[in-house]
This record gives structure tokens, sequence and C-alpha cells, in this order.
């Protein structure tokens, strides 16, 4: 009974496996890297059909595969004279031989194993006709077309720098014959056609996008069936392998039955409990190469698992705080009639009205940061700084995280405004923030917690509004410092960018590069925010960054993405690679499985329609007793957006604007009359912050310089100032 059932897994597919002891097959002993503890592992490799499989011993061949690789989708990298390794995006073994002849020998075969794995599969693609979305003569029709679009797409665009170009030109004209004594009526009308031309080349400039966009999409949809086609493939193929493990361990089973004197007939041998157990073992087979190896991987998960324990034990239960907002309104607003005349502007100095604002304001975007303060309870309870630096990144990049859907404008604080999140109760922690300058506009932001760990920065916003997308750089730097230990942890955001302005779905990205530097041990992390790339193979948001201790050796690899999870994988080897395309010579790590360091929360139900916030940010606007009356939870116009109420939201915004306008040009009358007089007038000075150097950056910050909490236990707001 076993032999036909074997027999009918092997012909299932030509990429199967053949049976042990198959003369094709190309066989011998390899070292294979384990784990930190145990090192290289002698084990018996057999080569055949497309797969590399491994066993300890060449008796298991019989019963037991301990896994296999698909070289159709594997990649072969050499790293020194004996050894080598191989993955398949699902799995990596890294392998040594005996001697360089021995390694060069597997190699050889393996790399002519894969171009024929390729060649069968697609020859089996070409022979199945049916599976493709589309005919050769339709996918050749396809590409002509969107050929011929991309050639228009060109011409458009040359016409396009040629609109820029000749429009300069007629621009400097324009604005020399300005400069000439001419009447006033003919000063009014060059103005106007001056006007005119800029209006005229933004116009093309929107025109050669939306062009661009349709071009786009065509090929977007090009590209969508071939991958879902290519996705199919890959899973049909671990459908095979997955059949072919799950026929060895079942022939495995009979033979043993059969063996065993006191067992029952056959066909009642195979219990749920059997059934199970041959399940569990191919599950385990296929996740984790060995029980041996699985086993102290696991111990690492329990370990992190009940430092996670230790931390949510120490929480006291949370307040009830509200878990909805009213859902936003359906407001149309056409954002190219506003915008058109604002390019190269700062975002602060463009009237926006409230159609574009999300209810919170920039203080409390900011606050935010702290979603995820969890990571720096772990952080503070680390002995070892770069195992701590690793907790520290995974924060840094989780600030972002919230950003993804939130394409919607904070409210600009008012100068003096403030924000105060008092979550000492349940979290530990309790953070101020002030508007500490309007021009350029800067937020102060001072966070202590009980649980080991204080945060300060002072962040300004530079942001320009560049036609088709805005830019947005946040400036200054972000202090850490845990008090057991005395590390002091400073780094800097990267640029965010929001795309489709004038056309299409609005978007967000970040890009750029972070480096957190320990001013204590001077161990740093380089994090990469890459940008999103259409034609790229990465995935969208990625982040990857090293941990380095003081000399230089790097400790710990990170990954993941800014929108969903980063990972921490411990380096126990580097090596030397071959060089890269701009000529660098790449470095080879090998670590221990990854652990997953952060992990985003999910979105709350009905997010989509409550400006995606987040739970922590639909919190943020909750009305609270005993606040400052400069607090953001005040402010009128916010509250009203908040409500519904967009019309009135507007009618309020503006008088709070030109309410500051008004004491701004009382300072600045009072400032020159104090210079006419010969006295010295003094600048505004924030309420809780003061400006001075930081001792470590030696930049000058403002820094909290207490009060506030003091302040409020009294219910003593006497020098806040009338802001609202």
């Amino acid at each position: 009974m076993a032999e036909p059932a074997r027999a009918a897994c092997s012909s299932a597919s030509p990429l199967l496996p053949p049976p042990p002891g198959s003369d094709t097959a190309h066989k011998g002993w390899l070292y294979k890297w384990t784990n930190y503890l145990k090192g290289y592992q002698r084990r018996w490799f057999v080569l055949s059909n497309g797969l590399l499989s491994y066993y300890r011993t060449q008796a298991e061949m019989a019963h037991t595969c301990r896994g296999t690789i698909n070289l159709a989708t594997a990649h072969i990298d050499v790293e020194d004279s004996c050894t080598f390794v191989l993955s398949d995006g699902g799995r990596t073994y890294h392998l040594k031989a005996s001697s360089e002849v021995e390694r060069q020998r597997w190699v050889t075969a393996l790399e002519l194993a894969k171009s024929r794995a390729i060649r069968m599969l697609n020859d089996q693609s070409d022979d199945s006709g049916d599976e493709e979305p589309t005919s050769q003569s339709e996918k050749s029709e396809l590409h002509s077309t969107l050929k011929t679009l991309a050639n228009k797409l060109d011409d458009l665009t040359t016409c396009n720098d040629l609109i820029a170009k000749h429009g300069a030109a007629l621009q400097r004209s324009l604005s020399e014959l300005e400069s000439l004594k001419l009447p006033a009526e003919s000063g009014e009308k060059i103005k106007a056609v001056n006007e005119r031309a800029t209006l005229f080349r933004i116009t093309s400039n929107a025109m050669i996008n939306a062009c661009r966009d349709f071009v786009d999409l065509a090929e977007t949809h090009s590209r969508k069936w071939q991958r879902a086609l290519q996705y199919e493939r890959e899973q049909r193929i671990r459908l095979e392998e997955t059949i072919e493990q799950l026929a060895k361990q079942h022939n495995s089973l009979e033979r043993a039955c059969r063996g065993a004197p006191s067992l029952p007939p056959l066909n009642t041998r195979l219990t749920s409990v059997a059934r199970g157990d041959v399940i569990a073992r191919l599950a385990k087979a296929d996740a984790s190469d060995e029980d041996d190896e699985t086993e102290y991987f696991d111990a690492m998960e329990n370990h992190q698992a009940s430092c996670n324990e230790s931390a949510s034990g120490e929480v006291l239960p949370k307040r009830k705080r509200r878990t909805l907002i009213p859902d936003k309104p359906s407001y149309s607003l056409n954002l190219w009639s506003i915008m058109k005349n604002c390019i190269g502007k700062e975002l602060s100095k463009i009237p926006m009205p409230v159609n574009f604002n999300e209810p919170l304001s920039m203080l409390q975007r900011l606050t935010e940061d702290l979603e995820y303060h969890s990571l720096l309870d772990l952080a503070a309870r680390c002995d070892s700084p770069v195992e701590q630096m690793c907790y520290v990144a995974a924060f840094s990049v989780s600030s972002y995280s919230t950003t993804v859907h939130r394409t919607a404008k904070p409210f600009n604080p008012l100068l003096g405004e403030t924000f105060e999140l008092d979550r000492v109760e349940e979290s530990g922690f309790r953070s101020l923030c002030e508007q500490v300058s309007h021009h350029p506009p800067a937020a102060a932001h001072h966070v202590c917690s009980n649980r080991g760990w204080t945060l300060w920065q002072e962040i300004t916003i530079a942001s320009k509004f560049r036609g088709k997308y805005l830019s947005i750089m946040p400036l200054g730097a972000i202090h850490l410092q845990f008090q057991s230990g005395g590390n002091h942890y400073v780094w800097r955001k990267v640029t965010s960018t929001v795309h489709n302005i004038i056309v299409g779905k609005l978007w967000i990205d970040q890009s750029g590069e972070i480096e957190i530097i320990n001013y204590k041990t001077k161990d740093r992390c380089q994090l990469k925010f890459s940008p999103y790339s259409y034609f790229s193979r990465d995935i969208a948001r990625k982040v990857t960054g090293v941990v380095s201790d003081a000399e230089g050796k790097a400790n710990y690899i990170l990954s993941g993405t800014w929108d969903e999870k980063m990972e921490g994988a411990k380096i126990v080897q580097s090596s030397r690679g071959g060089t890269s395309c701009e000529g660098k010579q790449k470095t080879v790590y090998q670590t221990l499985p990854p652990r997953v360091l952060w992990r985003k929360y999910p979105l709350p139900e009905n997010a989509d329609n409550m400006y995606y916030f987040s739970e922590l940010a639909l919190t943020l606007n909750e009305l609270e007793s005993g606040v400052a009356p400069t607090d953001s939870r005040l402010r009128p116009d916010q509250r009203l957006m908040e409500n519904g109420k967009w019309d009135e939201a507007n009618v309020e915004k503006q008088r709070l604007e030109e309410k500051q306008r008004a004491v701004r040009r009382l300072r600045e009358a009072q400032a020159a009359e104090a210079s006419e007089e010969g006295r010295e007038c003094e600048a505004y000075q924030p309420r809780w912050f003061e400006k001075k150097q930081d001792p470590v950056t030696k930049e000058m910050a403002y820094i909290y310089k207490g009060g506030y909490w003091e302040c409020k236990d009294k219910q003593d707001w006497k020098l806040c100032p009338d802001i609202f």
C-alpha cells in the first residue's frame, strides 16, 4: 500500500524530490549552521530535480526530511573559501564544505540545478496557456500601447520644458518692464500679464502630471495581473512541497506500524491522535528545520514574552476614555483653488480653512510620538546598551506609524498654546508641550516617566509647497535619557512628503536617514527610510538599520516598515562579500532569527470616518478638568470642527488668528517705541520653557524650566496669556 502512494506523489510534479537512492541525486555531507550555541552541525544533503533536501543521517532519508529548498526561487551566495549561503525568501541555509574544492563542487551543482529548475518552470508556464491572463498577441498590443503613451508623454514633457523656459524668459522681460518708469496704468497691466504667465506655467505643469498619472495607471493594470500569476505559481510550488513532505511522513508511519507486533490492523491505526502527531511534526519541520534548534529559539521568545508580561503587570487599570468622536462631515473644497497662488511658500503662512485640517493641534500630534511609550519602559530595564539601542530605534520608527493615513493638516498652535498629557496613573508618564515661537513656528516638549526615562525635544517645522507635492522637514533634536546607567540618546526626524497635492489621491511617504547616538557609550544606530518607488522590488515604507558599538562593530541588524513593525536580529558573524554596483565592498552578516521589537496597534473600528485616528489620538482632545487655560483642548475653533460645525469653526479660526496678529503688532510697536527711547524691550518669553545651550549637542534649545505641574496642583494660572 505504501509504495503506490509514494509513486503517485512522486509523479505529481517534476519538481518533487526523487525516492531515496535515486541515481540522479547529488549527495554528500555538509556542515549547516544551526544556532549560536551549537554552531555548524554535520548534515546529509541530497540535491535532485531542482530541490535540495537535508537529513541528520543517511538513515533518515527513509523517513524524516529535515528541510527542503526549491532552487527555482533560491539565491546562492559564496561567502569565503569553504562557506556559502542558500536562501529562497522563506528560509536560509548557511553551509560549509570540508574544502574549497568540495564547496565549488556543490556550488556548481546547485547553479546547474537552479538553471534546469527555472527552465522547467518556464516550460510548464509556456505549455499552460490557459493560465495566462492575456494571450501573447494581447500582451504585445498592450506593451505597444503603453510605449506609444510613454512616447506621447515624452513629447508633452518636452513641450512643458519649452513652456517653462520661454515662460521664465517672458516673466524676466515683464519684470524688467515693471522696473521701468511707466504710467501707473501700464504697470498694473504688466503685473496682471505677469500673474497670468505664472498661472499658465502652473497649469501646464499640472497637465503633465495628470498625463504621467494616466500612463502609470495603465502600467499598473498590466503588472497587476503578472504579479497575481507569479503569486499563484509560488503558492502551487509550496503546496507541492507540503504534499511531498506529508507523503513521506505517511510512508514512514506505515512502515513503523508494520514492524510493531501488537498494533491493530492498518485501517484502524491512524487514529486522530496519530494523524494529529503527523500534522504537528510536519508543521514543525516546515517552520523550523530541527527540534533542537527550535527549542533554543523558543526559549528566547519565552524570555521576551516574560519581559512583556512583567511590563504589563506594572500598569494600573486604565481610566475609561472615549473611543469615538463625531464622524467627519462630507465637505468638498477645491484644493487647487487655494494652493495655486502659494507655490514656494511656508506651509504655516498659507491661510487654510479647517476643511483641510484634522481636529488636533500640532502640539497634540507631537504628543502622539508617545503612542508606543512601552518600548522605552522595556529599554529602561535593559542591561546591555546595544540591546537598549534596539528598543530606542524601534521607538523612533514607531512615531511615524500614525501618519500613514493621516493626510489632513493639524492646527497651527497659537503662540503660548500648551498641551498636557497626564498618564501617570495608567502608564507612568506625563507630558507637556508649548508653542514657544511663532516665526519660525517651534514647539518644545518634555516628558518624564517614573519608569526610569525622560524625553525632551524642540521641533521646528520647515515646509515648502512644490506644486505636485509638499515637503515637511522637522528640525531640532530629540533627547532621551535613562536614569539607570545614564545613557543619553539623541536623534532627529526624517522628511515627510505629501504626494498628489493637485491630481490624484493624497498619500504620505517618509524618507531619509536617522542617526541615533548614545553620547555616554558612543554606540550608534543608522536607520534608513527608503523612499517609495514604483519600480523598486523592495517592500513599501521599508526601514533598515545597523546598531554598532563604540568600536564600530555591528551588533544588531534592524529591519521592517515604518507603518507596521520592526524586528531586530543579533549578529553572530560577519564577513566580507562581493562588490556592489557602486564599487563598495559588501559586508555579509550571519544572525540569529529576528525578534519583533515593535508592532503597530490596529486602528479602531470606523477609523476611516474619524480622520484615521489611533486609539490614543481619539483621547487627546477629550475635555479634562484642571488643565491650563492655554491647553489645546480649550481651543474653540478646533472644538467646533471636531463637533462637525466646520463653518462656525472657520469663522472662529479667523478670529483667533486676527487676535494673535493684533498682539504681535502691539508687541512690535512697544519694541519700536523702546528703541526710539533707547530702552531695551524684552522679547517674548515662553511660560514653561527657556532657551539654553544643550550640554550634549552644544546647540541652543528650549528646555523645560519646571513649575507647570505645581501650578496645576494649586490651579494658579494667572501668568498664562489670554490666547483664546
